[in-house]
């Protein structure tokens, strides 16, 4: 079983930033991606960034060029740094991690004010 405990979120005005952190912890030997999804009012959770062992990433085009995502292998820690932030990035930001299964943070809020 992983464990993911996320941080950050809140609300901040429009062209501002945001930094997400996740902890994961359980049996964090089995993680083999982490990322982010996210929820926007009224849409399917969607894809934002994620981030393998080896270092690879990807990125909705939305976010691309904005959000940067960055990992700590070793603590099993993934963060998401989001610049440039807009009222279309109002959503509740969800952690990922990938191993024998996929498992989920609670979730936290982000609000971008215009």
């Amino acid at each position: 079983q992983v464990q993911l405990v996320e941080s950050g979120g809140g609300l901040v005005q429009a062209g501002g930033s945001q930094r997400l952190s996740c902890a994961a912890s359980g049996s964090i030997f089995s993680i083999n991606a982490m990322g982010w999804y996210r929820q926007r009012p009224g849409k399917q959770r969607e894809l934002v960034a994620i981030i393998t062992s080896g270092g690879s990433t990807n990125y909705a085009d939305s976010v691309k060029g904005r959000f940067t995502i960055s990992g700590d292998n070793a603590k099993r820690t993934v963060y998401l740094q989001m610049n440039g932030l807009n009222p279309e990035d109002t959503a509740v930001y969800y952690c990922y991690a990938r191993s024998e299964r996929a498992y989920w943070g609670q979730g936290t809020q982000v609000t971008v004010s215009s």
